[in-house]
């Protein structure tokens, strides 16, 4: 995806079928922050619902006006270096014509850069996961903001911007693995190391308040994802879209399903938890790989995908990070895997000639993959630590211990998500005539329990 406008003779004609089909696209990638919201909304506690809800819509609102002020400007302006980009056009989008076209395609700049800020919105929408319970709303904001600029908007130019220095080496990133993905779970890493864990973890239950509201959010993701990577090719001309939408249906299927065999072999039930984080894991690792592998490709992508995540999100218990949601386990991982799988399933006859281990290409794209995953792996995770650090020592990131026990949504928002005054006559019994709650069952309690700490 590499920057400029079009101003030659014989450019290209603005396409309105291309054009119209990246609006959709841009529309479908916006679904997904309010659908992220929803998938972590429902995996915390009935107090932490309405604050885990506005962590990732505030992004909505911070990333767009950074991204209009500067963040296209140094995420796809000229290159500097291979490491940001700048362009005074593009600050404040104010020197961009209206029918400008995006260098090399069809559609124009203003498409172009409307699409890639729902990337740069949903990216630290991810980080928020890791972070439940404990984060003052205005730290977040300020932290989003720094983030933002410090480390999104340059990651992006490495991978995606022409003169990047991942770019330019030939990294595959087709929607964003290490972008998007290994950059917001390193990010909670390291964000999660400098604040410390939740006030009970590891002693107290912390399951999911509503499986259905992380249910309806992993669809809106699902769905969503199919506008993130089918149009990251910037088009429908040839063929690669289409291809990449179809994997991005193949590889989450897989994960979900070996995410699911994994948790009925080691404890003994098929949740909807699992189904749906599985699923998620699918679509991270698709994401990076899916526009250069074979639909055989993508259902062992999926499938490896799906179960080392499964299995990676048990990590914190044995580490003693509070990583909440997973977002270390499901975004890290995912993001880590289906980059390196690049290396191996690569077929040379989708996206670019590259070829991967198992088609002949040796370990040359393997190498080039790991160095993209491991720089960006170590700068995201430095760089937010100290983010982390600096705002803690400034305006402090946690609320206090007695405000986490009692409810972030009640202290930081002055609102609950439930109104329970008019249930049952505030009457502290249960009806006879209400049914006795169903006991789960020991294995199911057990899953629950070690899955989430939400």
């Amino acid at each position: 995806m590499p920057p400029g406008i079009t101003i030659a003779a014989d450019a290209p004609e603005l396409s309105a079928a291309n054009t119209g089909f990246m609006l959709i696209c841009s529309a479908l990638v916006m679904l997904m922050t309010p659908g992220l919201a929803f998938f972590y909304g429902g995996m915390v506690r009935v107090k932490s619902t309405l604050n885990m809800l506005m962590m990732s819509f505030i992004s909505l609102g911070i990333v767009t006006i950074l991204w209009v002020l500067y963040g296209f400007s140094i995420a796809f302006g000229t290159d500097h270096g291979s490491l940001f980009g700048w362009s005074s056009d593009y600050v404040g989008l104010s020197g961009i014509g209206l029918n400008e076209l995006w260098d090399g395609y069809n559609i124009p700049v203003f498409v172009f850069a409307v699409f890639q800020l729902m990337f740069a919105i949903i990216t630290p929408a991810l980080i928020s996961g890791a972070l439940a319970d404990r984060v003052k709303f205005t730290a977040w904001a300020l932290f989003v903001t720094l983030w933002a600029t410090i480390v999104y908007f340059p990651v992006a130019h490495w991978v995606w911007g022409t003169g990047g220095w991942a770019f330019e080496l030939g990294v595959i990133d087709f929607a964003g693995g290490t972008a998007v993905h290994i950059n917001a779970g390193a990010a909670a890493l390291g964000v999660i190391l400098v604040i410390g864990k939740r006030v009970g973890f590891k002693k107290d239950p912390m399951r999911p308040h509503s499986l259905p509201l992380v249910m309806l959010g992993a669809g809106l993701l699902w769905f969503g994802w199919f506008g993130f990577n089918a149009g990251s090719w910037l088009g429908n001309d040839d063929g690669v879209g289409a291809m990449m939408f179809l994997n991005t249906q193949v590889a989450t299927a897989a994960a979900m399903l070996a995410w699911l065999a994994y948790e009925k072999i080691r404890h003994g039930a098929f949740t909807t938890l699992g189904a749906a984080s599985g699923a998620v894991a699918g679509l991270v690792a698709i994401t990076p790989s899916g526009g250069s592998c074979s639909p055989l490709g993508a259902i062992a992508i999926g499938a490896i995908a799906g179960l080392l995540c499964a299995m990676a999100v048990g990590l914190k218990f044995k580490f003693g990070y509070d990583d909440s949601l997973d977002v270390v386990g499901v975004h890290l991982v995912g993001g880590i895997a289906g980059s390196l799988l690049v290396g191996f399933f690569a077929t040379g006859g989708v996206q670019s000639k590259a070829q991967g281990l198992f088609y002949g290409g040796g370990f040359e794209q393997l190498g080039k993959q790991a160095a993209g995953v491991g720089a960006v792996l170590a700068y995201s995770l430095i760089a937010s630590a100290i983010l982390a650090f600096l705002v803690d020592k400034t305006i402090g990131m946690r609320v206090s211990e007695d405000e986490e026990v009692s409810g972030i949504d009640q202290v930081q928002h002055a609102e609950t998500a439930y109104d329970f005054s008019g249930a049952g006559g505030g009457t502290a019994t249960r009806s006879a005539a209400a049914p006795a709650p169903v006991q789960e069952t020991a294995k199911a309690a057990t899953e629950k329990n070690k899955r989430v700490d939400a």
